[in-house]
């Protein structure tokens, strides 16, 4: 037993792992160092700490339920047994593979091998699958009541503290991933008849999606640091356009829904360009928005919301008056 967890512990600290964590704090680091360079005009070191870490934010009791929900959750993941998305993705591809393969009589890739051309114009479609797959779903969540219930966890957080990038229900959480075996599975599903076991580019060992995970810097952008992009903004979401997405405002509501890139937002209209060093302030404008502040109000609450809504149907037909028939003529009283 106690070998097993030493073993898991060696495959977290492996060379490829440790590089990734380090360009993760560098990345938040930095973040800290450069907004707080252009925000304080007398800097000091005692300052920047309680710019990068301040007590109004860090005691927040949504700062609180959010730590304690990332660690609860990172403790019971493991025993939901949500499997990962590239399960779902991969079974999708096998069906797209099986059914366009058997139309178009296609039984062997048709470039065979993939070149290192092929891998990268692989990498970038599979990029921008995701990408999309992810815009779609994140507009559905808004726009459905039932998902809205599941998403309303991530929204009810009123100050953010890095970690809030894992305020996501797991019930929320295992559908995102089960939707990826659409956009995702049908673009790897037809990679798998152009080319042979086509793989990500990796650079220094790093997997391409971790690559694009520190480019869309989410844990900054889940914190108060308001950094934007310039000229790039165009390209990629900088944080501060997705904390722009947070915003209580209803003249916020339902923008910035990109993940990595921002042409999504302005090819189907929903991008919103904050003002430079513009303020926001984050929550749920409902009247039970206090409730998602506890390990109840983040897990169980959207449950009953959810069940709510699947019986108010139900409730409906039966406080339904019934209507009496009409009487025949010379029918019996």
């Amino acid at each position: 037993m106690i070998a097993e967890l030493f073993a898991k512990i060696a495959d977290k600290l492996s060379p490829e792992n440790l590089v990734t964590g380090g360009l993760l704090l560098l990345t938040a680091l930095g973040s800290a160092l450069w907004a707080y360079w252009r925000t304080v005009e007398k800097k000091s070191l005692s300052e920047f700490f309680e710019f990068a870490l301040p007590k109004e934010v860090i005691l927040h009791p949504s700062a609180k339920a959010d730590f304690l929900f990332w660690i609860t959750k990172k403790l019971i993941m493991p025993f939901l047994l949500i499997p990962a998305g590239v399960i779902f993705v991969a079974a999708g591809a096998w069906l797209v593979n099986q059914s366009l393969g058997a139309l178009f009589n296609i039984h062997e890739p048709l470039l065979g091998e993939a070149d290192p051309l092929v891998i990268v114009v692989f990498t970038l479609t599979m990029l921008l699958a995701y990408d999309l797959s992810y815009y779609i779903y994140h507009y559905a969540q808004h726009k459905i009541p039932l998902l809205w219930e599941l998403h309303k966890v991530h929204h009810s957080a009123e100050v953010l503290v890095g970690v809030t990038k894992d305020r996501v229900h797991p019930l929320d959480d295992l559908m995102n991933r089960i939707w990826d075996g659409v956009i995702p599975g049908i673009c790897f599903g037809i990679w798998t008849l152009i080319a042979l076991d086509p793989v990500e580019v990796t650079v220094f060992g790093i997997n391409v999606y971790v690559i694009r995970n520190i480019l869309m810097m989410d844990f900054v952008r889940h914190t108060h640091f308001k950094i934007s992009f310039g000229a790039m903004d165009n390209v990629i979401l900088s944080p501060h356009w997705h904390q722009l997405h947070h915003s209580a405002n209803p003249k916020h509501y339902d923008k910035n829904f990109g993940l990595l890139f921002s042409f999504w937002d302005r090819m189907f209209g929903t991008a919103c360009v904050p003002e430079p060093g513009e303020d926001f302030k984050f929550g749920l404008m409902d009247k039970d928005h206090a409730e998602y502040q506890s390990l109840f109000g983040l897990y169980i609450l959207p449950l009953k919301k959810m069940a709510r809504i699947l019986l108010l149907p139900l409730a409906r037909l039966r406080r339904r008056p019934v209507q009496e028939l009409p009487r025949v003529e010379g029918e019996h009283k």
